[in-house]
């Protein structure tokens, strides 16, 4: 009997998956770092919509910006 769940994965040739939490993270890092391979950054651009490494990447900036205020301040507040 269907218990009415229809929410099955979609199993379709076509259907590809988005890219997982970790490798947009490794992505993002490396690309910020400035060791992204050649054949990372392409798969990255072709393969997947640019979103959420849009949004990653934001994040991340957002995230380094505060850690270095703070570390400033830390640093002036020492003397």
């Amino acid at each position: 009997m269907n218990s009415g769940n229809n929410e099955r994965p979609d199993t379709r040739p076509g259907r590809r998956k988005g890219p997982g939490v970790l490798k947009i993270l490794q992505s993002v890092l490396a690309g910020a770092l400035g060791v992204q391979s050649d054949k990372r950054r392409h798969e990255d651009f072709s393969s997947h919509s640019p979103w959420p490494y849009i949004i990653a990447g934001i994040i991340f900036t957002a995230g380094f910006v505060v850690t270095l205020i703070v570390v400033v301040k830390l640093v002036l507040a020492g003397q």
